[in-house]
């Protein structure tokens, strides 16, 4: 299907593993397939406006995901952005995984993939699980009372059992800072 995602993993009942890399090459000779990075394949979209439209580095990161049977949460800035917090997209994008360190690299842009324990990975709330990895990895020294009134909100938004739950696995120094936030300290 176009604007599907593939590894030559994915035609390996087809045939043999020199004959599918031949295939892929091939079809990328033709543009009718292109080569996002090592191993990562992409059939495009074609808007008769927009021209050819690329897969977003988070659908890239999930797809690797699904192939390496492996859990991801996103972490530091790109958390921020995603629940909203900060404007600024980071060019980087870093997830935890209960999976092997990993950096794939498309164009200017990259994504890490960071080894964690299990715990980590553990959070069940919407908004309190990225919150929570955001703080541990940025850390909580810099945060100016703007942004601590915005994730207040933000956590006052979460399931209270979710929220509990989350911020028993965060860390002792996350965890009072998450304390004192939802007191208004």
């Amino acid at each position: 299907k176009r604007g599907q995602l593939y590894f030559p993993a994915d035609f390996r009942n087809i045939a043999s593993e020199g004959a599918i890399k031949m295939a892929l090459s091939r079809l990328c000779g033709l543009n009718k397939v292109k080569r996002l990075t090592h191993g990562l394949y992409w059939m495009p979209v074609i808007d008769p406006v927009l021209g050819e439209i690329t897969p977003s580095m988070e659908e890239i990161a999930e797809a690797v995901a699904v192939k390496e049977c492996v859990r991801i949460k996103p972490t530091g800035a790109f958390a921020l952005n995603m629940l909203g917090l900060s404007e600024k997209r980071p060019e980087s994008l870093v997830y935890l995984t209960n999976g092997t360190s990993l950096k794939i690299n498309i164009g200017d842009a990259s994504i890490h993939f960071k080894a964690t324990r299990a715990r980590k990975l553990s959070g069940i709330g919407k908004y309190s699980s990225l919150a929570i990895l955001a703080l541990e990895d940025l850390g909580t020294e810099g945060i100016d009372a703007g942004l601590k009134d915005r994730l207040r909100l933000l956590l006052m938004k979460e399931d209270p059992k979710k929220l509990q739950h989350d911020v028993k696995l965060a860390t002792a120094k996350v965890s009072g800072f998450v304390a004192n936030l939802l007191r208004g300290n």
